[in-house]
């Protein structure tokens, strides 16, 4: 299970309905409905949260809308109710960690997506989330050498600092793709 950190805008389509799929198991194991994944690591963000469900449906919405902007046909119903969420504290080390894993995952797996993705320098952070300075969360499995050295990126990848200019949101990759190649 990966409830990415990452905006969903990032995402290739099999990582966007991967998430898609994820996050509703998130949601079910948040609300006792199932069993497995009780103690994923992932979801102690979740269960910090003074509302686990409305920040679970708040992810999931996020998510949503990403799918609804690429012409998806995902179950608005499943998402929850649209409710206001507190922001989740998230590091810098977090979203540079997952932006330097998903490129390892686009590069073999979707190499005209990793072409664009590789042109953000800033990568930001889904909307649940705010993000602090610090290394990437301790569940992660990062080498000792990469953790001492506060969770950087493999790649040189720049860590995004404070909240994205409103100038920069809406679909990236249909903003990306209508340029040049």
């Amino acid at each position: 299970m990966r409830l990415w950190t990452l905006h969903p805008k990032y995402l290739d389509e099999k990582g966007l309905v991967a998430l898609w799929r994820e996050a509703l198991l998130a949601k079910a194991v948040l609300g006792g409905k199932t069993q497995g994944y009780r103690h994923h690591p992932q979801l102690a963000r979740f269960r910090a949260c003074a509302n686990p469900r409305a920040a679970i449906d708040a992810y999931l919405r996020a998510v949503l809308d990403e799918s609804l902007a690429r012409g998806y046909a995902f179950d608005a119903r499943k998402a929850g109710r649209a409710r206001p969420a507190a922001p989740i504290p998230a590091t810098d080390g977090q979203l540079a960690h997952e932006w330097s894993h998903l490129a390892r995952k686009l590069r073999a797996r979707d190499p005209a997506h990793w072409r664009r993705a590789r042109r953000v320098t800033a990568p930001e952070p889904h909307p649940l989330f705010r993000l602090i300075p610090g290394p990437a969360a301790e569940w992660e499995r990062i080498s000792p050498v990469t953790r001492r050295a506060g969770g950087a990126p493999r790649a040189g990848v720049a860590r995004p600092s404070g909240p994205p200019p409103s100038a920069q949101a809406g679909n990236f990759w249909r903003r990306a793709s209508s340029g040049s190649r």
